[in-house]
């Protein structure tokens, strides 16, 4: 088992992020945040250069600006943000897709260069292709250094537990990585008509994504993986009950004992966003010391983050100092310890 899951809320792990700020008892204004979307300026450039995007058909979030992205940090004390670099539009042959990733990755390499201890990233895997994900981690993690991987919690029907994605989990597992996972494209769950996908499906995906690591029990046979589930995980912590009720009618069987080790051994972000409804919920699934702040900029607006989430964050009625700590700072030195040499 991993340094990682092994550790428990009576550890204070928000004491590492402590002793990195000096003076800043409550570390709210050294956060570090693990969910930003980042789609590189000088990817889309190069999609709409090969006739792969047209910029004013991308999803505004899509629009990345390096100035704004620091602003939004210096006005939420936001000390480093580790980055999942997005890339958009569909591919017709390996070698493209290879070159969409490659400029979006040396991109990202080049801003954690230029802004070095406020950036970070996450190179990208692909449920549906080994053998670019393979390269993608090679030249992310070892040339360009990134400090985890990022995922989709599902691509084409197939769930990060899938035993298919058996042969690069297995690999990431020897590198002890670090999985930021992410819904995009999913489903409908077949709600009423005029409710965006991420109001609900995204949260759907996201659940039905940690079901299958449950199921199949993917952190048994890769003890040293660690997987961050985006939204406060979703629903699960809010029917973890429910799945050890009826997890042995679940096809594999599953038991109680795995659903609560689990929820202990996924890690959280607070892009939900936290409420004083959730985070009571979230808090006994999981404890303190599994939750990571998250902006979930720029799909979340700057104004959003600003004005309504961070703030109810630090005013939650839930929480006290020491949770704050854990949460803003202390918890993403102890999962990503590459941040606190930044």
């Amino acid at each position: 088992m991993s340094q990682a899951a092994e550790t428990t809320d009576t550890q204070a792990p928000g004491d590492i992020g402590l002793r990195a700020a000096p003076g800043d008892d409550d570390a709210r204004h050294e956060r570090i945040d693990v969910h930003h979307h980042y789609t590189a300026p000088e990817w889309v450039n190069w999609a709409e250069r090969n006739g792969i995007a047209d910029r004013d058909n991308l999803p505004p979030w899509t629009r990345w600006d390096e100035t704004a992205a620091l602003d939004l940090m210096d006005r939420t004390g936001t000390r480093t943000s580790v980055l999942t670099v997005a890339m958009l539009g569909r591919f017709q042959d390996a070698a493209t897709r290879k070159e969409s990733t490659r400029v979006a990755l040396e991109a990202a390499g080049d801003l954690t260069v230029r802004h070095a201890g406020r950036f970070a990233f996450f190179t990208p895997v692909f449920l549906d292709d080994a053998e670019l994900s393979r390269w993608s981690v090679a030249h992310g993690m070892d040339r360009l250094g990134a400090v985890g991987v990022s995922a989709r919690t599902s691509t084409g029907g197939t769930y990060l537990g899938d035993p298919k994605l058996d042969p690069i989990m297995a690999e990431l597992d020897e590198r002890s990585a670090v999985i930021s996972t992410h819904p995009m494209q999913v489903n409908s769950c077949g709600g009423p008509e005029g409710v965006p996908p991420f109001v609900c499906d995204f949260l759907m995906d996201t659940t039905a994504a940690a079901l299958s690591l449950i199921m199949n029990g993917t952190l048994d046979r890769f003890p040293r993986l660690t997987f961050v589930l985006p939204h406060g995980g979703g629903y699960l912590p809010y029917i973890a009950g429910r799945i050890e009720v009826f997890g042995r009618q679940l096809v594999p069987a599953v038991d109680p004992g795995r659903v609560r080790d689990y929820l202990h051994r996924f890690y959280y972000d607070t892009a939900a966003p936290m409420s004083p409804s959730a985070t009571p919920t979230l808090l006994a699934a999981a404890g303190s010391s599994r939750i990571l702040y998250g902006s979930d900029w720029p799909p979340t607006p700057t104004r959003v983050v600003t004005d309504v989430t961070t703030p109810a964050l630090d005013a939650d009625p839930a929480l006290g100092e020491r949770e704050r700590r854990h949460i803003n700072r202390g918890n993403a030195l102890r999962l990503l310890p590459a941040l606190a040499r930044a």
